[in-house]
């Protein structure tokens, strides 16, 4: 799972328009077998569209597996849906279901967040679009911006490995009879293409922080661009480190981050970064034309990232995540140039005399959120970890004298 697979063919899907036609068109021509995992599956018109699918290959004898994350379904998951699936005959698991709402503990937070999808083990959809409708937001009029994969070749083994373990881990742990194995038997798959690419997971046992380290190590070997585009974007201090270091020795660091506010609180909270990344050379994009979802990165036009993972204490630390990394210039350079449309059409970037000159109610809402988002992590027991910890030496080291009137944080914000 942790190695580069050659011989693979992957193709960008973007948002929605493209992806929901792709993942039905796999499903009606599966033969044997559909698995499918979400966060989210929401009862709307592309949720209806999906469930048919999955009736219609159940109805013709296949087995249909769908694995959703028992928070994200008590919110979106209806029960006519649920009755749909069941008794069309799909397999239906929920992910660490939710039987007592008013008892909170931080395991709790440990959710499914992955997106994938497998259809006979031949062809896979990896990446961050939930089923849902692209404009099932309020107020939101053009569709929020994601993307996803479809992988066929040598990766599917450790996509379909993965998720095979998950659903029977779930089956155990709910103390139900599981006809999957929790160590499934070695499988092969074909050459389908030229590219190498690597799957990665993100748990709470020997996967820990692959996603992150994976990032890290593409960023410190950065020669000439580090383009990252990531809606909750509050990355901790070694993931800073990485991107200022890299502005530093000249590396054009750019962030394409999410300008409209989705929730409130991690909206503010993550501006408290910003004054630190600016004063170092980090180009800052915001973008306004619609909910940015995306969660992706191209370095150096060779290394590019698709998949589930925030970069955010949820995404890192807590929740189960899938990616897949691309090294292949071609590849690299097609995300590079959605992500560079979506900055010419619809950013505007932050510039650092304009962040100086903020009003003083929003410097402090900024700094409140952040404290608020501290404390929650340190009451479920992450405030120790790296995400806040810092020293006066390095915040002196990070920031010239003026930075402080920048939105730069004092050394006890880390």
């Amino acid at each position: 799972m942790n190695r580069f697979l050659p011989g693979n063919l992957i193709t960008l899907l973007r948002s929605g328009g493209e992806y929901f036609p792709a993942l039905v068109f796999a499903i009606d021509r599966a033969e044997r077998e559909v698995w499918l995992e979400t966060y989210i599956y929401a009862d709307d018109d592309v949720g209806r569209i999906v469930t048919a699918a999955l009736v219609r290959a159940a109805q013709r004898g296949l087995v249909v597996r769908v694995l959703v994350d028992g928070w994200g379904a008590r919110h979106y998951l209806t029960a006519a849906i649920e009755r749909d699936l069941t008794q069309g005959g799909v397999k239906l698991l929920k992910y660490r279901p939710e039987v007592a709402p008013w008892q909170f503990r931080s395991n709790r937070l440990r959710r499914l967040h992955r997106k994938l999808c497998h259809v006979d083990g031949h062809v896979a959809f990896v990446g961050g679009i939930n089923i849902i409708d692209d404009v099932n937001t309020p107020g939101q009029k053009p569709p929020r911006v994601d993307f996803a994969l479809r992988v066929e070749g040598p990766l599917l083994v450790s996509i379909v490995h993965s998720m095979q373990r998950v659903w029977a881990i779930n089956e155990l742990v709910q103390f139900q009879h599981s006809e999957v194995p929790l160590f499934p038997a070695p499988r092969r798959a074909a050459r389908a293409g030229a590219q190498t690419a690597k799957f990665l997971i993100r748990d709470n046992l020997r996967h820990r922080r692959d996603i992150e380290q994976a990032y890290l190590a593409a960023i410190r070997t950065a020669k000439r661009e580090i383009l990252i585009a990531n809606s909750y974007f509050f990355p901790g201090i070694r993931f800073r480190r990485a991107l200022i270091a890299a502005a530093g020795r000249g590396v054009a660091v750019t962030l394409l981050l999410q300008g409209r506010v989705e929730y409130v609180l991690l909206h503010y909270a993550s501006r408290a970064l910003y004054g630190q990344l600016l004063a170092s050379g980090v180009a800052i994009q915001e973008y306004h034309q619609s909910f940015l979802h995306a969660k992706v990165a191209v370095i150096d036009d060779h290394w590019a990232t698709v998949g589930s993972s925030n970069i955010d204490p949820y995404s890192l630390l807590m929740a189960r995540e899938a990616n897949v990394v691309v090294r292949d210039p071609y590849f690299s350079v097609q995300l590079r140039d959605e992500l560079g449309k979506m900055i010419d059409d619809g950013a505007r970037r932050v510039r650092p005399q304009h962040w100086a000159l903020r009003p003083r109610l929003y410097k402090a809402l900024v700094w409140m959120a952040y404290g608020v988002v501290r404390l929650g992590m340190g009451l479920l027991g992450y405030g120790g970890n790296e995400w806040f910890r810092g020293r006066r030496r390095r915040h002196q080291q990070w920031h010239p004298p003026q930075a402080a009137d920048e939105g730069t944080a004092p050394d006890r914000k880390g």
